[in-house]
């Protein structure tokens, strides 16, 4: 494994981080025992940074890895999220990220993880009706009070992202970005290198898609939360695929699986990205973390570029809700 620095920070992130969310929920079915092989095989190969958040599960996610690391903490980077607010009954309640909220919201991520400090505190989605200044505010009292370690931000604007660091400087942003999610490009990825942000990249596999097992709507497990989503809806999964097929061709020429080369694409964009694609599965850990080792020529990224341009994926990230509460 080969690592990166955390922003600003004297902390180095493995390469490729581990996304914990399809743990507990939105993906299907799951395994807890499994889960807990994954995470620690995980740590066992070398990677430190491990993502959850509190609406994962409704909390479960949080107490999933709190489990998992509780022998390994000293070996850990682990970064959670505040500002989805659900009810017990996994309803969403909306965005909240007002400073008594921030507070409590961290508090209770604590306890669920069983640990004294967050390394990396995200604001999970940024709430209009409150102030970035706020907010951001009461995360850095949770620094001062040595809750937090460091800051970070989840699907903010980059004008958001500037008001954020003249109160507290932030380490990463985490926003999607892959080779069908190309809009950080735009001016997320600019604003981040000016600021010294590391950018943490979320389903750099374009939550699945692009590893080619979803070639049709019915490839789709039942309660799987890619069926209501726009891009894998009947219409434009189809047209979605063409781009999977092209990804599959470069891949064979260069004796990997398309997974490994969508990894690779995401983390030799910029130095200071890092990819943490999800999985709870094991034979799907080790494929992802194979990306690690390719490294891609200018002749082949720009293949890649041809294959896959920006702009031609189908459908909306999120369905409309959910598009609403990204921060643009």
């Amino acid at each position: 494994m080969t690592f990166k620095k955390l922003g600003n920070s004297e902390i180095k992130l493995s390469a490729i981080g581990l996304g914990c969310m399809g743990m507990s929920e939105f993906y299907g079915k799951y395994d807890d025992n499994e889960s807990l092989a994954v995470i620690h095989k995980a740590v066992d190969e070398g990677v430190n940074f491990l993502d959850t958040a509190d609406m994962y599960g409704v909390g479960k996610n949080e107490e999933l890895v709190g489990k998992a690391i509780k022998n390994v903490r000293n070996k850990v980077v682990l970064a959670t999220k505040f500002g989805n607010v659900r009810g017990k009954d996994g309803s969403f309640l909306g965005v909240n990220g007002k400073p008594e909220y921030v507070k409590e919201a961290c508090e209770a991520s604590l306890k669920r993880l069983g640990i004294d400090v967050i390394d990396l505190y995200y604001q999970h989605r940024v709430d209009p009706n409150t102030p970035i200044e706020d907010t951001v505010g009461a995360m850095a009292e949770l620094v001062k009070e040595g809750k937090v370690r460091y800051l970070g931000l989840s699907e903010a604007a980059p004008a958001t992202i500037r008001r954020a660091t003249k109160i507290h400087p932030i380490s990463a942003l985490q926003t999607e970005y892959s080779l069908w999610t190309r809009d950080p490009e735009e001016e997320i990825l600019d604003t981040c290198k000016e600021l010294g942000i590391t950018f943490v990249a979320y389903s750099p596999l374009g939550r699945g898609f692009l590893s080619g097992r979803f070639k049709t709507v019915e490839d789709i497990p039942e309660g799987d939360f890619r069926k209501n989503n726009p891009r894998f809806n009947e219409e434009n999964i189809k047209h979605n695929f063409v781009l999977v097929e092209r990804l599959e061709e470069i891949a064979k020429e260069k004796k990997c699986t398309t997974t490994q080369l969508a990894i690779a694409w995401v983390m030799a964009q910029r130095d200071f990205i890092v990819p943490i694609p999800g999985t709870k599965r094991l034979k799907y850990l080790e494929e992802n973390l194979g990306a690690v080792n390719i490294t891609l020529t200018e002749d082949e990224l720009k293949k890649i570029d041809e294959a896959a341009p920006h702009g031609f994926t189908k459908g909306t990230r999120y369905p409309e809700r959910s598009m609403s509460a990204v921060n643009r």
